[in-house]
């Protein structure tokens, strides 16, 4: 049974509408909580045309995923979706309040926990015309968009130390790969080599530009001016978690930015809880998300209803 609340306190607000704040909504809300989620629509795979390894959904716009989780969402008693921006949350007697924004238009809500869902921001790397065909030529989900981009002439372009991992992990979809480290020294000799022994050529030159029309990419041209014969392939973004909202709820990050959790959604700060790429391992599929918020959703759940040794507490 729910526990009783104030009418103008939720029991769980949501900050996030991806797939992992969307399935913990349904799944609180189904569990005859008072729900709040907040969202502002701005997706980092807004660029994605089709999402894939969905179940019943591949092939589907992210866009149109969300649409059709807000509305399943929305279905059920006690369920509420602002389009807003969370600000900033601090801790109340009731829980929490959230101050959010949108437009220039002010809002708050007091909610008796938080559930933190916002994703990452991405930022490629500075080249030209690489934002142009971010999403249809390029990607950065190598598990999402492999299969489609099978037996191509492919760049796989970043400037982490990742690079020659996701080069690797790529060479189940393609073998016809070049290596661009875009100028930086991301990868080993010994990377290299072990690249060479795949095939795998590695280029350490600066790229000037993506170049392309309407019917597609056609290469990359470098510093230099030659142009490298490529038709699209998977870029290494940088991710940044963007997590200034909660500061002052001494919640742990850990070196890459992200809420320490223990594994079931709870993070160091009480009523604090995440799902989702805001926890490691970070960017995620968004069918690997969804379970990720069903799984914390079923902890707030739990935590709310409270144990046995809660009510005995509470008797004596």
């Amino acid at each position: 049974m729910t526990v009783a609340s104030d009418p103008e306190v939720y029991d769980v607000a949501v900050i996030g509408g991806g797939p992992a704040g969307l399935s913990a909504a349904l799944n609180l809300v189904r569990a005859r909580r008072r729900v709040l989620l907040l969202d502002s629509n701005r997706p980092r795979n807004s660029a994605t045309l089709l999402a894939h390894g969905f179940l019943t959904r591949d092939g589907i716009s992210p866009l149109e995923l969300r649409k059709l989780g807000r509305e399943e969402v929305l279905r059920y008693d006690g369920a509420e979706h602002r389009m807003t921006i969370v600000e900033s949350v601090t801790r109340v007697d009731a829980g929490f309040e959230l101050a959010c924004s949108m437009r220039n238009k002010q809002s708050t809500a007091v909610a008796r926990t938080i559930l933190v869902a916002t994703g990452l921001h991405e930022t490629l790397p500075e080249i030209a015309g690489l934002r142009a065909f971010y999403g249809t030529a390029f990607h950065s989900c190598i598990e999402c968009d492999g299969y489609d981009k099978r037996d191509q002439r492919l760049a796989v372009i970043g400037e982490y130390p990742d690079l020659a991992e996701r080069a690797l992990f790529l060479t189940q979809w393609s073998n016809d790969l070049v290596v661009f480290t875009n100028g930086s020294d991301v990868v080993t000799l010994l990377e290299e080599e072990a690249l060479d022994s795949r095939g795998i050529r590695v280029d350490r030159r600066a790229i000037a530009e993506v170049v392309g029309g309407r019917d597609g990419v056609t290469g990359l041209r470098l510093d230099d001016g030659e142009i490298a014969d490529v038709v699209g392939g998977f870029v290494r973004p940088g991710w940044s978690s963007e997590l200034d909202y909660l500061e002052g709820l001494a919640a742990d990050l850990d070196a890459d930015g992200l809420l320490v959790s223990d594994g079931h959604g709870r993070t160091t700060a009480a009523g604090v809880y995440v799902a989702g790429e805001s926890a490691a391992p970070g960017p995620q599929q968004l069918i690997v998300a969804a379970g990720s918020g069903a799984k914390t959703a079923t902890t707030i759940n739990r935590d709310l209803v409270g144990g046995i040794g809660d009510l005995a507490d509470a008797v004596q």
